[in-house]
């Protein structure tokens, strides 16, 4: 009997196509209740740190360089008040072979997937990690499908994802390049049963554990380099898998002082699913639009559960707005001679504002940068951005409207990052997990496996569902 392939029928299976294709029974983790046993489904990937790092070596994955931002620095200090402004360095991930730091979660995933002798690889992403898990696949020789939400409903793409597509396509992998809105993610499934390929989703422990090499690298360099480990680490947020697993690194290395710092590109009012909202933003990644929705619910993601959940792991949780990473990227390749992509400046952006609160002595670290490319440039994104209808601006960032304006900053001391009220976020994503499991009656295990999963304690958990109740 054949299988019902329609919208519905498909969805119907969700749950059975990625459990299929991902070779990891979640139900092993559920526990009664809300919780489940996140720190056993880690542990289960079935490779331990070092194994993870002597596996990306076979593909040149990691070993990035520290970069000191000497010149950048000195310019904080001119506006940070006397004593302040910390040292600013870069993790080069660039150097990676495919150009980001997302080449260190497809190499565990693709590596999993070759061992376990599936015959290919499936993502979907508009972007940078497609480009590592087509990389990735090459390398070891398996088929590979990028799945891209790339157009709105007149056909058009924005510079960046058109680009990150010809650069899956350079790797050999095939591309389907779709509109926005669900049709994603149910071609994504279909696909995914069709071919008995392996998901390479962003949100296994295979993607996240990929990335704690980074964290640990990190660590490591700066002991070399400095005799001691970092004091912030600004990670770019979106889904929370660059945050969760630098996070893990850092402290599988005895890091565990070292502030973690996320930052997200400002894209308030703008939906991301929206096909007229879709190329009114200028930033592919890194933002807002993806990182609060997967912060207060990170099961939304491609598997049963999401192994990014930056709550665990995140101090503080900033942003900044786009007119101030276009302008650190152009800071960057002029006074240090770097030219990246934007991704990892809106870390910088955020890390130059939070050197400046910081002593002199003090270290600040943006945890990655990419590679840079025509789509990724300054001039394709602000072209693109006025052919939308967006207005393109010199003054205070702060009255930045997404979608309406993009507003360069005056002079560097316009760039201040705004702060978000992580016991806010906290708070939406207990209400979410209350909402998604009505019938459950809370235990003192589902109070623990909360406190955990927002870095709070049971005390906190406690105050939230009270104040829950009583709305």
């Amino acid at each position: 009997m054949s299988k019902d392939m329609s919208y519905s029928g498909v969805m119907s299976r969700k749950n059975e196509i990625m459990k299929k294709a991902v070779g990891i029974d979640y139900d092993k983790f559920e526990e009664k209740g809300i919780s489940f046993d996140y720190d056993e489904m880690m542990h289960r990937t079935g490779y331990n740190l070092q194994e993870i790092i002597e596996s990306q070596k076979e593909t040149s994955i990691g070993d990035t360089p520290i970069l000191e931002l000497k010149n950048i620095t000195k310019l904080a200090r001119k506006f940070a008040p006397k004593g302040k402004g910390a040292r600013i360095f870069v993790k080069d991930e660039a150097s990676n072979p495919s150009g980001s730091y997302k080449a260190r979660r497809a190499a565990t995933s693709v590596y999993h997937a070759k061992k376990n002798g599936y015959k290919g690889v499936i993502a979907a992403t508009s972007g940078n990690y497609g480009a590592a898990v087509a990389s990735q696949a090459a390398m070891l020789g398996l088929k590979c499908i990028i799945v891209q939400e790339c157009y709105d409903s007149r056909g058009v793409g924005q510079p960046e994802i058109v680009e990150k597509a010809r650069k899956c396509e350079a790797y050999g992998a095939e591309v389907l390049q779709l509109t926005v809105g669900p049709e994603l993610f149910y071609t994504f499934l279909k696909l995914l049963e069709e071919t008995g390929y392996f998901n390479a989703s962003l949100y296994t422990p295979f993607g996240i554990a990929g990335i704690e090499t980074l964290g640990y690298e990190i660590a490591m360099q700066f002991r070399e380099l400095e005799g001691r480990d970092p004091d912030v680490v600004v990670a770019t947020n979106a889904g929370g898998g660059n945050l969760t697993g630098t996070a893990r690194g850092l402290i599988k290395a005895g890091a565990e002082d070292a502030k973690v710092v996320g930052a997200s590109v400002n894209l308030k009012g703008l939906h991301m699913a929206s096909d007229t909202q879709f190329n009114k933003k200028s930033f592919t990644t890194g933002h807002t639009g993806f990182g609060i929705p997967f912060a207060t619910w990170p099961d939304r993601s491609d598997v049963p559960r999401s192994a990014a959940r930056p709550l665990r792991y995140m101090d503080r949780y900033v942003t900044v707005n786009q007119g101030e990473v276009f302008y650190m990227t152009e800071a960057l390749a002029q006074l240090e001679g770097i030219e990246r992509g934007p991704a990892g400046n809106t870390s910088l952006a955020a890390a130059f504002s939070l050197a400046q609160e910081l002593d002199e002595d003090k270290i600040i670290v943006v945890q990655e940068t990419e590679y840079t490319g025509a789509g990724k440039h300054i001039q394709p994104q602000l072209s693109f951005a006025k052919e939308n209808g967006v207005k393109i601006e010199i003054g205070d960032p702060s009255d930045e409207v997404p979608g309406e304006n993009i507003i360069l900053p005056k002079d560097p001391s316009y760039i201040k990052v705004k702060d978000l009220d992580l016991n806010k976020i906290r708070k939406s994503y207990i209400k979410n997990c209350i909402k998604n499991n009505q019938d459950v009656k809370i235990s003192d295990e589902d109070l623990e496996f909360l406190a955990k999963d927002t870095k709070t304690n049971v005390e906190f958990v406690r105050e939230i569902l009270l104040e829950l109740n009583n709305e």
